[in-house]
């Protein structure tokens, strides 16, 4: 029997990698916030350690149903006040590394979900 993917109609992270991720085969190497009906746009934060409430009531005014923060290398949490505008919405918001913030943003956007991600995305470390 062959199996074959279903088409998915929603916006997906095709790769990522150190200071990077992929859509629609376009390398991006700043941080992004990213939603499955096709939001894309910069985000000015080069680290986690600039984040600030500012960026979560930005966030908040976002259609999503489900908001995922990837917050570089290592999985961070954020002050839970500052997560208030999302919360007043009914926004949820799981916060984990990039690596698992791309996956699991794949996996919602092709259930049909209203997700969307915002991305930290350093350089990777020189050698």
């Amino acid at each position: 029997m062959k199996f074959s993917p279903e088409r998915i109609d929603a916006q997906s992270i095709s790769g990522y990698g150190p200071g990077w991720v992929a859509v629609a085969g376009e390398k991006i190497e700043s941080s992004v916030i990213l939603g499955a009906k096709g939001l894309r746009e910069a985000w000015d934060v080069q680290s986690f350690e600039q984040l600030g409430p500012e960026h979560f009531a930005h966030l908040a005014t976002l259609d999503a149903e489900v908001m995922l923060l990837g917050t570089g290398e290592h999985t961070r949490f954020v002050p839970p006040k500052w997560l208030a505008p999302l919360f007043s919405r009914r926004i949820g918001l799981e916060t984990m590394d990039r690596f698992a913030a791309c996956r699991t943003y794949n996996i919602l956007a092709a259930e049909g979900r209203n997700v969307v991600v915002a991305l930290i995305i350093s350089p990777p470390p020189s050698v």
